[in-house]
Formats: structure tokens, sequence, C-alpha cells
């Protein structure tokens, strides 16, 4: 709605697009990410005086706020706004009526009582999409639970089937299930705002963190109830995907190989200077290769341990066998494949501060995403979007803000 033609190729391909987000710490705001990276104008709504709660999250720190920050809420606007009272209530309905998507994940009934439910907001915009993310959905006898990403998870079926099988389930190191809520809220969004190109209305997208965990759990379902198998802890391989897993250096260090497809164990066998391992005697058939999985990873360790990292990977790379070193944030800065790709872009942060982060993906050739600028101050845009967006004066902003509603 606030874009013109041109816009598409410098900001973007959702540039025509509003996004009026109200979400609070991370699945509704990475939703809202999705949809700025790409260059819709995303106003997010912040409460006064304390704002998201993620501008506090993370495990460093600069002048107080956290470095995640930035990531998550660049490209976005930010005003303050009291949705508690009537007046802050009344505000976002008039921006909603400007607006082509609007984004919660409040516990379900929580806009509803504050009068900023579905059936209220479609009065003042009967195309506006809106997004709900949530633990559990908007229905359902889980729904009105409060529902973080680490209970996704679990009940996705994802925490069972991570980490050692001789140690409890384990986590994964980010907040994956919101994350993936967050991603499927965006990707329902898009499809609800092609259908209204037909229909002319507007609908709920209705996320929840559990079942996007659900969807990405392969044949977790149909292999216990078809099959009566039950998915176990790991470790560092899948059953009877051989081989894969991370395998020891000479220098300490670990690689991870895949060779697991027969075509590809051929030439991993050649590059370990092993041909007959590739044999239908020995390991050249996938199903093989599945029982004998603990044999073969340890002849393949065998033979990296008596290597350097880079002897390793200069071996596999020779013969086309997938492989690569565990990175961390260090080794993502130094790669010249990163470089060449441009995967980490680098900002100004805080006046002359320089910050890197990870650049907008997926990659378009005509219409590229872009990160604009990083996350912004508490009610950076507040007279822009108030005064400018819903034509309020200066003195009404004033008093708005004196009243503790912006």
């Amino acid at each position: 709605m606030s874009g013109e033609s041109g816009v598409f190729h410098q900001r973007g391909p959702l540039a025509n697009l509003r996004v009026v987000e109200t979400g609070v710490l991370l699945a509704g705001p990475f939703c809202g990410s999705l949809f700025a990276d790409f260059g819709a104008e995303v106003i997010k709504v912040e409460t006064p005086g304390s704002g998201d709660p993620m501008r506090g999250y993370g495990q460093a720190k600069v002048d107080g706020e956290a470095l995640w920050w930035p990531v998550l809420a660049r490209n976005k606007k930010s005003i303050t706004l009291n949705l508690r009272e009537a007046e802050g209530q009344s505000l976002l309905r008039q921006l909603v009526a400007q607006a082509d998507v609007v984004l919660e994940n409040f516990r379900p009934g929580t806009m509803e009582r504050w009068g900023l439910g579905y059936e209220a907001l479609r009065e003042v915009n009967p195309r506006i999409v809106m997004v709900r993310v949530s633990g559990f959905g908007q229905t359902g006898p889980y729904a009105s639970r409060p529902g973080y990403a680490a209970v996704g998870e679990a009940m996705g079926g994802l925490r069972y089937v991570m980490g050692d099988p001789t140690r409890p389930p384990s986590r994964a190191g980010v907040s994956i299930g919101d994350t993936l809520a967050g991603t499927f809220a965006a990707l329902g969004a898009i499809m609800a705002i092609h259908a209204r190109e037909h229909t002319g209305r507007g609908q709920v997208v209705d996320a929840s963190i559990y079942e996007s965990v659900l969807t990405v759990m392969e044949g977790l379902i149909p292999e216990y109830q078809l099959g009566g198998h039950i998915r176990e802890r790991s470790g560092a391989i899948l059953p009877k995907v051989a081989p894969s897993n991370v395998y020891p250096t000479a220098d300490g260090k670990l690689v991870l190989i895949a060779g697991n497809q027969d075509t590809v164990f051929r030439r991993m066998a050649d590059a370990m200077g092993q041909p007959e391992l590739a044999s239908r005697e020995r390991f050249g058939l996938h199903a093989v290769r599945g029982e004998k999985q603990a044999e073969l990873d340890e002849i393949v360790s065998a033979w990296t341990v008596t290597r350097t990292a880079q002897e390793v990977c200069d071996a596999l790379e020779e013969h086309a066998v997938p492989f690569g070193t565990l990175y961390r944030a260090p080794e993502m800065l130094e790669d010249p494949h990163f470089k060449a790709r441009e995967a980490i872009v680098r900002m100004l942060y805080k006046g002359d501060r320089e910050i890197a982060m990870q650049n907008v993906f997926p990659k378009l050739t005509d219409t590229p995403g872009g990160v604009r600028w990083v996350g912004p101050e508490l009610g950076a845009h507040t007279e822009e979007i108030l005064g400018g967006l819903l034509g309020l004066p200066a003195e009404r902003i004033a008093a708005l803000r004196e009243r503790g509603i912006v």
C-alpha cells in the first residue's frame, strides 16, 4: 500500500506492503523481520518506556543493548503505543486501516480483550491479513497456555531426538522453534496476500510453534504409526546414514564428512586411498553401510586422524566429496566464500561503530532485499508515523506522550 512500482528494485519485492507488528520477544518479531528484509514497511509497536524485551536478550551487549536486537529489528520503524489503554487501541485501529498485515504473538484472547481481535480489525479494513503466532494455536484445549519455543520444540518432537543417546535430551543452541514459527507465519501471510488478490478479503494466519516444529519432523509420525518405530537420540549421526559424521584430525580439529550416497562414497574411498572400501562386498551399498555404520566410522576416523584438517579437506575437495569444518563466528567472518557471496553485511551502529550481521536471505536476482538500517531506538519513528501517516498534530502527540499513551 505504501510503494510505487519503481521501489521494488530499490527496496525489495515487498516494498508495496505495510505491516503493523505488535508482537514481542522472538516468534512474531522474526516474522516481521522477514517482511522488513524484503522491503515492507514494518511499523513495530512497542510499550512506552520498556519496549520489546528482546532489546535486552542476548549473550553480549554494547552500552546496555543486546547485540541480537540490531539484527532482529533491522529495517523496522519503532513507535510506542500503550495498547492497554483505549486511546492506544484506537490509534492501532487507525494504523491497521492503512496496513496490509497486522502481526501479533500474544496469548490467544489478549487482542480480543483489547478490542483488537480479527473481527474488530476487519471492520476498519476488510483486506487486513492478521498473522497470529502462538505456542499452541488459536484453537484447541491448549490454546490458552503460554508457549515458548522450548515448549513447542518439546511437544513438536524435536527435543526428544536431540542429543547423545546416553544423556537427557539437549536443546538447540538457538531458539529454533520461534524462528520456524516466524518463518511459517511469514509464508502463510504471503499466501493470504496472494489469495486476497483474487477474493478482495483478508484472513487470519494461525501459526503455532509446536506445529511449526512438527512440520519439519520428517517421517517421525508414520514411522511409528505404520512401522512401529520410535525415533531416539542418535548424537552426531543419523541412524543407517553413513558415513555422515564429524571426524577428528591430527591437529585437533573436526571435519564433517557426508559421503553417504553410493556414488559419493566411491569417490570418498578413492580420496582415502582405499578404493576397495567401495566394493559391494565391503561398503559399496547404502544399506550395507547403514548396518555397519559404527565399523565404517572407525575406518574413516583412522584415516582422518593421521592428517591435518586442511589435508583432509583438500583430499575430499579434489574428489568432490561433501565436507565442511565446524564454523563459529570467527571462521564465518574470515571465510572467502562468505565474503564472495556477501553472506555477512557490515552496517553503522550507534553512530560510528561498525556491526557485522548475517545478510538477507534468500537472494533474489531482480528484486533483492537488503539491510537498510539496524534495529532502531525505542520510539524513534513515533512522530513520523503518528504525524505523517495518521496526520496527528504535534501538540496531540505531545499530549499522548504526557499521558503515557505513546
